[in-house]
């Protein structure tokens, strides 16, 4: 398993978290942006910078990922790509993305760009918070635990 920020407008506390939470489990974690990142010495951490332009960087991510993989990304289509070739998704706010709730997301977000395109302020979303940063830590932590239990080979009887 292997952990992809979709990093461009990722927020730098949440990077952060990550890179903790990398270098704790020693899970190779891959930061792809259009631009320069830093990122802390680390075996487990690396940036990919990837080219501007519309989806270049999601389409890297979704290009490079294998199932069971986590991608970290706010971006609901991206998200949707992630979970139709069977990894997992959660945003920065800590929400994971399902099967079952992948569709309603898109259908909103779908829904509000045409808001948007027609000229109806729809406003941002809410100011990133210390809720949601630990929201996104403890579904982090609990996604990651249950994704090392499932990669664990049953013991053997001897």
């Amino acid at each position: 398993m292997q952990i992809w920020v979709d990093a461009d407008a990722c927020p730098g506390v949440i990077k952060e978290i990550v890179f903790r939470a990398a270098e704790r489990r020693q899970i190779m974690t891959i930061l792809v942006a259009n631009q320069m990142l830093r990122t802390p010495p680390s075996k487990f951490i690396r940036a990919v910078q990837v080219p501007s332009g519309f989806d270049v960087a999601d389409g890297h991510i979704v290009d490079r990922l294998a199932a069971g993989d986590l991608v970290i990304t706010a971006d609901i289509p991206l998200a949707s790509a992630v979970i139709d070739r069977g990894a997992h998704a959660i945003n920065p706010r800590g929400e994971l993305y399902t099967t079952a709730n992948i569709q309603e997301r898109l259908g909103l977000r779908n829904f509000l760009e045409e808001l948007r395109s027609s000229g109806v302020q729809t406003g941002g979303p809410a100011a990133f918070s210390q809720a949601d940063r630990q929201a996104f830590a403890n579904q982090l932590d609990r996604l990651l635990t249950r994704l090392a239990g499932a990669s664990t080979p049953p013991p053997t009887s001897r």
